[in-house]
């Protein structure tokens, strides 16, 4: 036996956290995994501001000390009573992932398993349809509020676009959207008109194939207006994961796990990896923004939605956009 009772009596928690806050603060975390992924996790740690002690059950004074666990099924019986016993004592006792994105701000891709997305129900923008349906209004209702703008900066932009360079105004691409369908998304066109001659590419920083106008209208996200269109059509949402291409999601799912989970809701116009992350066209800089879009599809929130539109309007106005 891994315990006997007479150690888990030792277990004592006097000293309870006030607040999560105050949880979420600690420099010295707590965690509990099965027996081998110890090296696994500690590699993760390298990227954080805080340390985690790995599988240390001699531990009794849990006084304001975090405790979390991962996968906490493959634990034998012995290890899951200890975590058991600190739950009933009242000790901060959560899933490593749920902890570490409350205090990331988004999701450590690398720590996922397949348990985490089957259960469905904890992802209210999935399940719930009071959620879907306060989610499709603010979809109807920002879509008609920068229609009122786009109007006539659209209608300049048009005019700048055909003045610069031949070819059309508007730019129409197959793009992957909700349950892996494809759909067509509109933007202004910001590059030249042989761009994608050699085949699909990257989009990169200072890309060579942008025009000036183009460059102007990528950074101010001028270029995203016509996607009102899609929001119209339902295809897209105002804020959501951006919608990728099929050719380079068949590449990046061979690197990224999970990365097709994304899809399980609509793309939006702006997202909360793009108002949180910079410029990036990398595998590395996909990941990256995974660790936002599957943050984001777990928390989602009607204030979570608000507060990236703001932040989208503070990008817009400081010409950070891409």
């Amino acid at each position: 036996m891994f315990y006997n009772n007479d150690k888990f009596k030792a277990i004592k928690v006097t000293n309870r956290f006030k607040s999560r806050s105050e949880a979420l603060k600690q420099k010295v975390i707590y965690v509990y995994c099965p027996t081998g992924m110890e090296k696994t996790i500690g590699q993760i740690v390298d990227d954080y501001s805080f340390d985690m002690v790995l599988n240390d059950y001699s531990i009794t004074d849990l006084n304001k000390k975090v405790v979390c666990h991962y996968n906490a099924s493959d634990l034998t019986k012995e290890q899951r009573h200890y975590l058991v016993v600190a739950t009933e004592l009242g000790a901060w006792v959560e899933p490593l992932v749920s902890y570490l994105d409350s205090r990331l701000g988004y999701t450590e891709v690398k720590l996922l398993h397949s348990s985490y997305f089957l259960h469905q129900k904890a992802f209210s923008i999935l399940s719930t349809k009071r959620t879907q349906y306060a989610k499709r209004a603010l979809d109807i209702i920002s879509a008609l509020l920068l229609s009122i703008v786009a109007l006539p900066i659209g209608l300049l932009t048009a005019l700048a676009i055909k003045l610069e360079s031949p070819g059309g105004v508007f730019y129409k691409q197959k793009r992957t959207g909700q349950y892996n369908e494809e759909f067509e998304v509109i933007k202004f066109r910001s590059m030249r008109n042989d761009a994608e001659k050699s085949g699909a590419q990257w989009a990169s920083k200072n890309d060579a194939r942008v025009t000036k106008v183009g460059n102007f209208i990528r950074k101010t996200r001028i270029d995203e207006l016509p996607q009102i269109i899609n929001i119209f059509k339902g295809e897209m949402s105002i804020v959501g994961p951006r919608p990728e291409r099929e050719v380079f999601i068949e590449e990046l799912e061979k690197e990224i796990a999970y990365y097709r989970f994304r899809h399980a809701v609509k793309p939006g116009v702006t997202g909360l990896a793009q108002v949180c992350y910079p410029y990036g066209a990398s595998v590395e800089d996909a990941v990256w923004k995974h660790k936002y879009d599957i943050y984001y599809i777990k928390h989602h929130s009607t204030y979570l939605d608000i507060k990236i539109l703001f932040k989208t309007v503070k990008v817009v106005l400081f010409g950070m956009g891409r």
